[in-house]
């Protein structure tokens, strides 16, 4: 995977042969009935990002996003709109010059029959192309939290990516959502989802974010809704990942590529203020409070624990 890479033409014909459209509604974006075998986490060894002739120094990317109960707003939003633009203004800027991009969808796995699906690394059209291929379940506990740890258990365990291998640097990954996250993935849980075995005593959240930060720059955007909810469930994010959180209003939601964009320039090594630039006036002030919620990760990696 990773070969090709992306343009506006690609991206023109496959919005028209799927009309994709702002007006659709979250099922006529995506019409699985069910999660796709093909984008199943459950017994799956391994994701690949390679170096191709295409993608000489390529960069891994995860974007997972939530698709519990009315979330699918969000990801109707990314499939017709925000991945497209965030891709492109990858390419325009050149930081990372070779993004290859997996886009998750992401549960509970207390409650849910699928509560993660991963596309491939991808750095043509394909991003979207299959991320429209993924199933928005809808489903959620009702639980207080979601299980956005998977993803971190996922990219720990299960990708393997030249950047980290041959070049000793870090991806990006980033979690969308508007809620807390489960304090931990116990054995039995992991062995549900992923078949994996010898984890009987599990991970708490800590332990998780360590293990994903061996390979990745690890964000998370929180969706604030504008009710009573949103300080907690700000509060637990910036208490587990500080310096890593940000946030976007929901009434905001059409502007989150900007701060996808700006989270994986951040990744690759870029100044926050550097970042931002290129950003008209109107993005610029929508993200101010993002962005001061953010700091630079270091470049550094840690010696690699086997699962």
């Amino acid at each position: 995977m990773g070969y090709g890479s992306y343009t506006a033409s690609d991206w023109a014909a496959l919005k028209k042969s799927r009309k994709l459209s702002e007006k659709n509604t979250v099922h006529e974006v995506f019409e699985s009935s069910r999660a796709n075998d093909r984008y199943s986490v459950y017994g799956l060894e391994v994701r690949e990002a390679r170096d191709s002739s295409d993608s000489p120094q390529s960069v891994p990317v995860i974007i997972g996003f939530d698709v519990t109960s009315s979330m699918g707003y969000l990801a109707k939003e990314l499939a017709v709109n925000s991945i497209n633009k965030a891709v492109r203004s990858l390419y325009d800027k050149g930081k990372p010059r070779y993004p290859q991009v997996m886009c998750a969808a992401l549960g509970d796995c207390k409650s849910d029959r699928f509560p993660l699906q991963v596309t491939q690394f991808e750095a043509d059209i394909r991003i979207i192309s299959q991320l429209t291929e993924l199933y928005p379940e809808g489903g959620g506990g009702g639980n207080d939290g979601e299980s956005y740890n998977l993803l971190w258990y996922f990219a720990a365990a299960h990708t393997s990516t030249d950047h980290f291998e041959k070049r000793k640097k870090k991806g990006i990954l980033i979690t969308i959502g508007d809620d807390k996250c489960h304090s931990r993935l116990s054995g039995r849980e992991i062995s549900s989802v992923f078949g994996d075995r010898g984890c009987e005593y599990g991970f708490s959240n800590e332990e998780l974010l360590r293990l994903a930060e061996q390979k990745y720059h690890v964000f998370h955007i929180n969706i604030e809704k504008g009710d009573k909810h949103d300080y907690n469930v700000l509060e637990m994010w910036k208490k587990l990942m500080p310096g890593r959180v940000t946030v976007i209003r929901k009434e905001d939601i059409a502007r989150i590529h900007g701060l996808i964009g700006m989270l994986i320039s951040i990744g690759s090594g870029e100044s926050i203020s550097k970042a931002m630039e290129g950003m008209d006036q109107e993005m610029v002030k929508c993200l101010s409070r993002s962005a001061a919620m953010l700091e630079v990760p270091p470049e550094t990696v840690k010696k690699t624990i086997s699962f």
